[in-house]
């Protein structure tokens, strides 16, 4: 049997070619009434009809193609980011190409001969921003979103979560269980939203007043890496008013190695040490006792992503408030033991 092509939809819908057009491109509301609208998808699926988006995209001088730069899909949150994009991509027409940087966070190679002709934008999280540098420059000249970046970073539109919200919740609920000596185990990465989170654990501690300590440690983004770091950190603190009787992590692969640390050391979650993370991955809940820790709505933000960046292509200008997250309380954290 030949491929069903669109004047067979039409003819089965009782349509116009026209009109199958607007339906199955997405621009038929304002134009078509929604019971045509639904004749029309109903007819192309019972066809098994699926449009030649080769010969659309050369009429339209389109690839209707996203890039999609994040440092690694080992990070949980960024498969989610890109589920998300990729959902509402997919209504539109759209594909999504991933660009991993292959060491996590640094610049990668040009995967394309020219993006410019490969793409027809890029949508960018902070921790890969270097990488966009790597793309012959030409990304430039695309649409550009960025995921969870400084909003005065000159991009084409921006998607960004409430983490100083977040931070403030996490301390907030440090702070009311009593906890005055906390200890900030931060990313090593050159980041946007690594340093807005530890400005404001410096600003929410500091409000609170002259009894709280802060001390920050530096880690690589991983289990054992956290592990090794939190060791050193707490070496030779035999002292208990010495030591911190909370730790602020910056993500979920951080606490993690928080947790770790502490128990090689003979210390007890949370009885001798409070921990909380970032995040919200299902590493959260694979450990024991199950980490507190600030929930991020991932696919969200690749759905606001892919829409921002489908309003720029269409020449509308894209904004939305931050993106609300939620301190998740579980097992990992309360009241210190000197309280």
């Amino acid at each position: 049997m030949s491929r069903p092509t669109s004047r067979d939809v039409a003819r089965a819908a009782g349509v116009s070619q026209a009109t199958v057009s607007l339906v199955l491109g997405d621009k038929w509301r304002g134009r078509v009434s929604e019971r045509t609208a639904a004749l029309v998808r109903e007819a192309a699926g019972e066809l098994g009809y699926r449009p030649n988006l080769a010969a659309r995209n050369l009429r339209l001088g389109s690839t209707r193609t996203a890039l999609l730069v994040v440092p690694a899909l080992s990070n949980e949150f960024f498969a989610r980011v890109y589920t998300g994009a990729a959902t509402v991509a997919g209504r539109h027409g759209f594909g999504v190409v991933l660009y991993l940087s292959p060491d996590g966070t640094g610049p990668a190679r040009d995967p394309f001969a020219s993006a410019q002709a490969a793409l027809d934008g890029v949508i960018a999280s902070s921790m890969a921003a270097d990488a966009l540098e790597a793309i012959s420059g030409t990304t430039t000249r695309l649409p550009l979103v960025m995921l969870d970046s400084d909003p005065e970073g000159g991009a084409d539109a921006y998607v960004n979560l409430a983490i100083t919200d977040g931070v403030r919740q996490a301390t907030d609920h440090l702070l009311g269980l009593g906890h005055r000596r906390f200890l900030h185990l931060a990313a090593d990465v050159d980041s946007w939203t690594f340093d807005i989170r530890a400005g404001e654990i410096g600003r929410a501690l500091a409000a609170h007043g002259p009894d709280t300590s802060l001390r920050t440690v530096r880690s690589a983004l991983g289990v054992n890496a956290a592990t090794t770091t939190m060791e050193r950190a707490l070496a030779g603190l035999t002292d208990p008013a010495d030591r911190p009787t909370a730790v602020i992590a910056d993500d979920d692969i951080l606490a993690v190695g928080a947790c770790k640390a502490a128990r090689r050391l003979g210390l007890r979650i949370p009885e001798d040490l409070s921990v909380t993370g970032f995040d919200d991955m299902a590493l959260a809940t694979a450990v024991e006792p199950e980490l507190t820790t600030v929930r991020l709505p991932a696919e969200r933000v690749g759905e606001h992503g892919m829409t921002a960046l489908l309003a720029v292509l269409e020449g509308r200008r894209w904004s939305a408030p931050d993106l609300p997250v939620e301190l998740v309380v579980r097992g990992s954290t309360a009241p210190p033991a000197d309280r």
